[in-house]
């Protein structure tokens, strides 16, 4: 039986122990930028929520050596506290040293050697039974540094990146490969990923499949029509969300758009190809058509999913997208690319399309689905098993097996 289903259905005297949990997160929210790692804020907010557990954050803050760090770029995390209580979690942001460019790989011991001092106090009130990694790298080499000197089993989860991208570099992915060799457990955002990591060589009967969640309070609860006419949008709208990046695939959008009569298009995110998309939407005249938002609350993502009659995000690779979730929970079917685990969201016709990543493939997809739209209710149904609720079930007893 499931042990946290166990200890629900326990009688008091039989009730579990304190579980003393460590989140280790690189990728968490702070005051500089509070839409990163949102999910992990949220998976974080839920397993403190539970009985008998309790957690501290520790969110490691890289910055260069003076004087590089009064560069603008990391001016604004200079300045965050070293302890703050972030939305009822105790959150530390200790520093510790990067070096822009050529540093990469030394990151994972870099930050594990500046954190151990710190960790050694706050066990002293604080005992830790398991630390929680969030993010393949740097997140877990260093916490299987930090397990070896502290004595302490750990966990790390990958989400996608972490395995598609960094670990392409060989350098950093022997490291990957060392810290998941050594972890106690193991954890993969989707099915795919899981089978991805495999093929690096990792063990694939070692890795549990935890599915992201979704908030139904916030997502669903606004009708199309209604989102449209706050956000002063008439006819089909296409929304995009994802870091504006070539991986993310916002410049085949654009492309598409020429193809989709009538349909505007808005871009949520930021990142390296602004500038470039920008261009884009000049040179080939579609202002009228395009918005481009950048970074937004993850608080107004709600209004906007639910305006959409398209999510459309033809990513490279992927883990399991929270915004594909997110889409499905407010009733609006998604196109993207089959790449991770995108087929254990997009599981019916209702949800959406996997497409070739191809503008003509883009735009004929989406012609189909406004031309002939699921209802609202079909597309829900798509993200019924993806909850908050049950994410931190599942990650209390994968790490309270490890306690």
């Amino acid at each position: 039986m499931n042990p946290a289903l166990m200890r629900r259905q326990a009688p008091p005297a039989m009730r579990w122990a304190m579980l003393r949990v460590l989140t280790l997160s690189t990728l968490f929210p702070n005051r500089a930028r509070p839409t990163l790692g949102v999910f992990v804020e949220r998976q974080t907010l839920g397993l403190a929520a539970l009985e008998d557990v309790a957690v501290e954050v520790v969110s490691p803050v890289g910055l260069p050596p003076w004087p590089l760090s009064l560069h603008p770029h990391y001016r604004p995390r200079a300045r965050l506290p070293l302890h703050e209580a972030w939305k009822g979690l105790s959150v530390h942001r200790p520093r510790f040293r990067v070096l822009p460019r050529i540093g990469d790989a030394r990151s994972a011991e870099a930050m594990a050697k500046a954190l151990l001092p710190s960790l050694r106090t706050l066990r002293e009130r604080f005992p830790v039974d398991v630390i929680d990694a969030e993010f393949f790298w740097p997140d877990g080499p260093a916490a299987m540094h930090l397990s070896r000197a502290l004595g302490v089993p750990f966990s790390i989860k990958a989400r996608g990146s972490d395995i598609h991208y960094w670990a392409g570099r060989p350098d950093i992915a022997a490291r990957i490969l060392a810290a998941a060799r050594a972890a106690n457990g193991l954890l993969a955002v989707s099915a795919a990923l899981r089978a991805d990591m495999a093929a690096l060589g990792i063990p694939e009967d070692r890795i549990a499949v935890h599915y992201t969640g979704v908030d139904t309070a916030l997502f669903g609860r606004i009708g199309r029509a209604e989102a449209k006419a706050r956000l002063g949008v008439a006819g089909p709208l296409i929304v995009t969300a994802g870091t504006l990046m070539e991986r993310k695939g916002q410049r085949l959008v654009l492309a598409a758009l020429g193809d989709i009569p009538d349909a505007s298009l808005i871009l949520v995110g930021e990142g390296p190809d602004r500038r470039r998309l920008e261009r884009i939407v000049r040179a080939e005249v579609l202002s009228g058509r395009v918005r481009i938002l950048g970074n937004r609350p993850h608080a107004e993502l709600p209004e906007l999913m639910a305006a959409a009659d398209v999510m459309v995000l033809p990513s490279a690779s992927e883990g399991l997208a929270n915004v594909w979730v997110e889409a499905l929970a407010s009733g609006t079917p998604v196109v993207t690319c089959d790449v991770g685990g995108a087929r254990e969201a997009i599981d019916r016709p209702e949800a959406g399309r996997l497409v070739a990543r191809d503008p003509a493939a883009i735009a004929a997809a989406v012609r189909l689905l406004l031309a002939d739209p699921p209802t609202p209710e079909k597309v829900r149904a798509a993200a019924e098993r993806f909850s908050w609720e049950r994410n931190a079930r599942e990650l209390e007893a994968h790490l309270r097996a490890l306690a």
